[in-house]
């Protein structure tokens, strides 16, 4: 597997799915990509905070923004990364409250779908 196959494979894993803007960027831009992915590995290394938290983060901020692509993209990473529904309405109250009840709502739906046993 060659390191642009890898480095998608990675970004898969800890986002969900590759969005298209990121294929796009890594035959158009190369150098561009590999900056994104550098950073793109710093961000979501464990530190003082896990990737499941930083996760769930992403999911809370997608929502208060009500971004349809991030939300679901990082829903479906938080799901194969073992987030649970629990952990995902705790960040979502705080968007609550911090957005109101339309991101609320909005991060819920998706949730719902997403996260279907």
């Amino acid at each position: 597997m060659d390191k642009k196959a890898k480095d998608l494979k990675s970004l898969e894993e800890k986002i969900g799915k590759v969005p298209l803007f990121f294929r796009g960027l890594m035959e158009k831009e190369p150098e561009m990509f590999e900056m994104v992915m550098k950073f793109d590995q710093h961000i979501w290394a464990d530190g003082a905070l896990d990737r499941k938290t930083k996760k769930v983060l992403a999911i809370a901020i997608a929502a208060a923004l009500r971004d349809e692509h991030a939300v679901r993209a990082q829903l479906a990473g938080a799901k194969q990364l073992g987030v649970s529904k629990e952990q995902i309405e705790e960040g979502l109250r705080v968007t609550f409250m911090l957005s109101g009840m339309p991101a609320y709502v909005y991060g819920k739906t998706a949730m719902e779908e997403i996260m279907k046993e």
